[in-house]
Formats: C-alpha cells, structure tokens, sequence
C-alpha cells in the first residue's frame, strides 16, 4: 500500500501534493502555451504549409510519447515519481526559450521534439503522483483540480503571448525568450513543494506484463484510440480562426477563450464523475466533440468560430481528466504508473496519424474535411463508450 501521509494534508481543500502539482503545472503550462498559442502562425511565417504544421506536432507529441510508458513502468519498478517529474518539467524549462532562434520548420521539429521528451518522461509518473495522493471518493476531483490548474496556465500564456505581441507586432520570437520565466518557477516548486507519494516495499512489482491488466482496460484504450484518430493537433483549430477572418493578433485570446472554460468547468466535471461514473461524462464529451468539429468543419462565420471554441473547452472538461480517473480506476494501485503511461503513449503515439492525415486533408481537400473526419470518429467512440458502460455499468473497477 502507499505509504502517503501527503492524503491528510490539504491547501485550500485540495491534497497537497495535488495543490503543487497543480501549480507547476500551471506555471509550465503557461510557458507552453505562450508558444503553442503562436506556433502555428510562425511556422507559416517561416514557410511551412498546413500539412507541416501537423507534422511537425503530431511527430513531437507521438514519438516522445513512448516515454510515458517507460517512465510510468520505471516509476512502479522503484516506487518514486519525483525524478521523473524533476526530470521531466526540466526539459520544458530550458529548452522553451531555444525557440526563438531558430530559422526553419525543421528546427522547430527538432526543439519541439525534444521539449516534448521531457512531457514524456514526467506525464505518466505525474498522475501516478495524483492519484497515488489522492481518497478515492475525490480521485475524479484532484483529476479535474490538477486539468484545471494546467489549463489556468492556458489561459495566462496566451494573454501573455497577446501582451507582447500588442507591445511587440509580429516578433514571436519575444514570446519566445519570456517564456523560460514561468517555466523555471514550475522547476522549482516540483523540487521544494511537491512530496514523494511513496510505496511500501513489499509491493513494488517484481514483473510488470501486459496480463496484469483488466480486459477493461484493454476495451476502454481501444475505444480512446478510434476517438483520438479524429483527434488531431489544435494547431489546426488556430489555422481555421486565421482562416475565417480572425487576425493573428487575436488568434491567442481566441486559444484563451477554450482554456478559460475548461478551467471553470474542469473541477466540476471531475466531483461528478466521482458521484454519477465516469463513463457517462466521457460519452457527454464524446458527443459534444462530434458535434464541434462537425460545426468547425460547415461554418465560416467568425462569432461562431469563438463559440465553438468556448464549447471545446467544455468538452476538454468533461474528458481530459475524467478518462485517466477512469484509468485508474482500471488498475491496481502499485501499477498506475504503467497503466497510465501505456494510455497516455496511446493517446500521444495515434495523435501522429490523426494530426497526418488532418494536414493532407486540410491542404488537399478543403479546410472543413479534417474536422467532418473528427466528428465522425468521434461518434463511433460515443458509441462504443455506450456499449461500454451498458456492459460494465456504473464506476467500472479492477
């Protein structure tokens, strides 16, 4: 069992550890998405096209993402998380600012990539560390605490990218270098606040196999993978806002709009998955997601455009978070690192053929296939999610 005196410490109603996870995040978080929220409006200005721009997100987030499963599986073999983290929000750190010197497409892959190495290694350790922290009858909300504190960093970093950009026309590459700042305070409070939520040695796993999990976990990834085919980066949702009329400068307040939802709405989404299932919120999601990107792909209309990005964060809501809670519950406790990592490298490996096949779609097509293929996809998970829980019924256990 865990030995995790950190469950009876609280900070403003929150574990702990939950609440200083949460804030690294959150800075973290922040210095990436004062990139993220530009990146695809410089990778254009530097002369890559839209089928790059998804490349070169979907081989970042995919490739790095095999690390999450050795991470996760490393981090059970020895019982810690920490390093891992440590490690992990280490990379983001330094190699942020890295971007504000490079000159072509091609090095903005190699320094994604390798900043994306560091979310590898820390991901699956991190929501081992969270749920590893947290009473099961609140794992739904320390889950929905920790996506809203990330996505707070959301909401800042693109009113931060908006601020130097407003002082600071068209240089991206100052957003570039400010950003190291958030992203050193996150470093640091992993390494002073953040406790090890520790494992009794007699139950550290001798051997880890693909056995040692549920045929319900094994269905669920299934079902998460068909929807993250229709997945693809969100880089190609700011190209559609530029499309549509929206200007560059605004592209990141747009990106602010989605994250100030998903943060208001993350915590809810997570105390009532805890009280009504988890599959029930995640099916919510799913169908709303179809519903978005079939919106995304019929409409020019720029007020409708901010709407649905609005709409999009509800949807990130009632799912990100909701589905490694699910997860969890879907593994033993001295495996959560493994179990989350393989799900988590699902998701990031497929985001590779998803993001593809969005970028050709988008520059062979027109710009509203991508999204009818997201929609679709994400019908037949809702779907499937249906048969899931009519099969398994309520909070779907070991």
């Amino acid at each position: 069992m865990y030995i995790n005196n950190e469950k009876d410490k609280k900070v403003l109603g929150v574990e702990r550890n939950v609440f200083f996870t949460g804030i690294t995040s959150f800075l973290t978080d922040t210095t990436t998405k004062m990139i993220y929220s530009i990146m695809p409006l410089f990778l254009i200005s530097i002369g890559a096209s839209k089928t790059e721009v998804s490349l070169i997100e979907g081989i970042a987030e995919s490739t790095a993402s095999v690390l999450k499963a050795v991470s996760g599986w490393w981090s059970d073999k020895i019982g810690k998380n920490k390093p891992f983290m440590i490690i992990g929000y280490g990379f983001t750190a330094i190699l942020s600012p890295l971007f504000s010197i490079v000159t072509s497409p091609f090095q903005v892959l190699v320094v994604r990539f390798t900043e994306r190495v560091g979310k590898g290694i820390r991901t699956a350790p991190r929501d081992s560390l969270v749920a590893g922290s947290s009473n099961n009858s609140e794992k739904g909300k320390n889950f929905g605490f920790h996506k809203a504190m990330d996505n707070s960093g959301a909401i800042v970093g693109p009113l931060l990218a908006f601020t130097i950009l407003s002082a600071f026309p068209g240089d991206y590459r100052k957003v570039f270098m400010f950003s190291v700042l958030p992203g050193i305070f996150g470093l640091f409070t992993i390494i002073f606040f953040v406790k090890e939520a520790k494992k009794s040695k007699n139950v550290l796993p001798k051997k880890i196999t693909f056995k040692d999990f549920s045929y319900k976990y094994y269905i669920f990834l299934g079902i998460a993978f068909i929807f993250t085919l229709g997945n693809s980066t969100d880089a190609l949702l700011l190209v559609k806002a530029g499309d549509v009329g929206i200007k560059a400068l605004f592209i990141p307040m747009v990106y602010l709009i989605f994250n100030t939802v998903s943060v208001i709405f993350s915590v809810p989404m997570g105390i009532l998955s805890d009280k009504f299932g988890r599959e029930r919120l995640i099916i919510f999601g799913y169908l709303l997601y179809s519903i978005i990107y079939f919106s995304f792909g019929r409409t020019n209309n720029r007020i409708l455009v901010i709407l649905l990005f609005a709409l999009y964060g509800l949807y990130s809501a009632a799912t990100d978070g909701v589905q490694k809670a699910l997860v969890s519950d879907l593994i033993n406790e001295n495996k959560r690192g493994t179990g989350l990592g393989i799900y988590n490298s699902l998701i990031g490996i497929t985001l590779l053929p998803a993001s593809l096949m969005a970028g050709v779609l988008y520059d062979k097509v027109n710009n509203s296939a991508p999204f009818y293929l997201g929609s679709a996809m994400a019908l037949i998970a809702a779907i499937l999610m249906s048969l899931f829980y009519k099969r398994f019924g309520g909070m779907s256990q070991i």
